[in-house]
């Protein structure tokens, strides 16, 4: 294919997913989609291929890349109007929230492509408020789990599906609006990529596939062959696994070669009772990013780059989790650890390219109760953002969400709109980056309070006791802290991964972490 139809055509495809998540985020019911866009989407070839994506979360993305042979391989042949809905970690990739439709598209009579949206609901039921509980010991505990099932056979929606998982979540009629919300975009979808395919020709459409794969993979290819090759290796820790205060390690061993890069995490810790196990496209889907920071950022995301990439990781270790693990914690932190120390590896290999490790959390808060205000149940789930690490061209961005998650933050006035409680404090921490030749960036406070009635919260939150570390002598960042105020103004430490409850108008505050510097100061 020549380069100016390949070109178009890589655009055109990148297009159609931004406009599903435009279509995704505008018809959204919950302000964790609507205003956070915590959600993604992606097209994949008739071999169940990334061929391209919106810059949407990367944690979702990467994820989905490994997700969606053993998604088809489970839920069998798709006919035209066929809509697979499925959130089980040990087939999807993720966590419970993250509840993936993929639809086939048809051209000619023939499935030339799949569409999929993955997007975090508020509520999946389990054993708190949010499904994002901090002591979960099993799967079982976060909520329900769906098999790839069939949501819609042959454009006719299959109701009772519907009705089990509606039946098991505590805010029925917002996860009804965010479904639509994902089936409208799958819509847009197909028939952009139906549109695209009478524009350049089914033909055409379907060779441009593979060429956009190749393309990546010669692109990845000319990178590796510039850097020096070698093994370089580096480890990191998690605060804990939410079951006892042991820190949690990850090894990785990067052995670049002309024509290969190998990431090997052996040496990681073994599978835990907490709920920081990753299934293995997590710990896939955090390599990939890290990679692609390292070989070039304008790269194309898609399968292609897999052909050059080897990721060992350890059977029996925490990120190559097995059924019927917790897992809930694996995709928000667990994730955020790989990439620092995937980074950390490469640091050695590109250090004018790599930063400084970022806040390295994603301090996930959820809360939830009965609103005063309705009498109906509610739940809040939001990532908090801190200090991105100092970089080698200039000082870490303060308050920004880094690495896995790329989720905006709720608006105060719709946050105290749609729920409860009311934000008494958002604000920078200053001094809180690493000092360096470049500073790593501010972490934030932010600080709710919940109004009149009695409420659930579960934290799931990292770096509350392994700093952010600093590069090539710069200082590492503060570490993070959650803090709840009782109506007496006691304020008591809570720990990265719990829950407690709130009575009314007690408050909790997150500190999240600064990221490190760069460079000696």
């Amino acid at each position: 294919m020549d380069p100016i139809t390949l070109e178009v055509l890589r655009n055109a495809l990148e297009a159609v997913a931004q406009e599903m998540g435009a279509v995704l985020k505008l018809t959204a019911f919950s302000p964790n989609i609507k205003e956070r866009m915590d959600a993604s989407c992606a097209l994949f070839d008739c071999h169940a291929q990334l061929i391209a994506q919106a810059e949407h979360v990367p944690v979702h993305l990467g994820s989905m890349m490994r997700a969606v042979a053993p998604i088809l391989a489970r839920s069998g042949p798709l006919d035209h109007g066929d809509i697979v809905m499925v959130n089980d970690p040990f087939v999807a990739g993720a966590h419970l929230p993250d509840v993936t439709l993929l639809a086939p598209v048809f051209i000619d009579g023939a499935c030339v492509a799949y569409v999929a949206t993955r997007a975090h609901h508020s509520d999946v039921g389990g054993m708190e408020p949010g499904s994002m509980p901090g002591a979960s010991r099993s799967i079982y505990q976060e909520g329900i789990i769906l098999p790839p099932v069939k949501l819609y056979r042959a454009g006719v929606l299959q109701e009772d599906i519907q009705a089990i998982f509606l039946r098991n979540v505590r805010t029925p009629e917002e996860r009804r609006g965010d479904l639509n919300a994902q089936l409208a975009a799958l819509r847009v979808g197909i028939a952009r990529l139906e549109e695209v395919a009478e524009r350049f020709g089914h033909a055409t459409l379907a060779s441009g596939f593979a060429a956009i794969l190749d393309y990546s993979e010669r692109r990845m290819l000319r990178r590796l062959a510039e850097m020096t090759p070698g093994v370089y290796e580096a480890e990191d820790f998690l605060d804990n696994d939410g079951s006892n205060t042991d820190p949690v390690r990850i090894c990785v061993r990067a052995t670049v070669a002309p024509d290969r890069l190998v990431i090997d995490f052996e040496g990681s810790s073994p599978q835990c009772a907490g709920n920081v196990n990753a299934v293995a496209p997590m710990t896939q889907s955090a390599t990939f990013f890290a990679v692609k920071l390292l070989v070039d950022a304008t790269l194309p995301a898609n399968a292609g780059v897999l052909r050059l990439l080897d990721i060992r990781i350890p059977k029996g270790s925490f990120l190559d989790a097995q059924a019927p693990a917790a897992v809930c914690a694996g995709n928000t932190e667990t994730t955020q650890r790989v990439t620092d120390a995937v980074l950390r590896a490469f640091a050695q290999i590109a250090p004018d390219r790599i930063p400084a490790a970022s806040q390295g959390t994603m301090n996930l808060v959820s809360i939830g109760g009965v609103d005063p205000r309705t009498g109906q149940s509610y739940t809040y789930i939001e990532t908090i953002c801190g200090g991105q690490g100092g970089r080698p061209h200039g000082a870490g961005m303060d308050g920004v969400q880094v690495n896995m998650t790329n989720t905006m933050n709720t608006p105060i006035e719709a946050l105290e709109i749609s729920y409860p409680l009311r934000v008494e404090c958002y604000e920078l921490r200053e001094g809180s980056g690493g000092e360096g030749q470049h500073r790593g960036g501010a972490g934030v406070t932010r600080s709710l309070r919940v109004i009149g009635h009695e409420a659930r919260v579960s934290f799931q939150s990292d770096r509350r006791t392994f700093s952010p570390y600093g590069l090539h002598g710069g200082k590492d960042g503060a570490v993070g802290r959650n803090i709840m105020t009782d109506r007496q103004g006691t304020e008591h430490i809570v720990g990265g991964k719990g829950s407690v409850t709130l009575e009314a108008d007690e408050l909790i505050a997150i500190e999240t972490p600064g990221g490190g510097g760069w460079g000696t100061p």
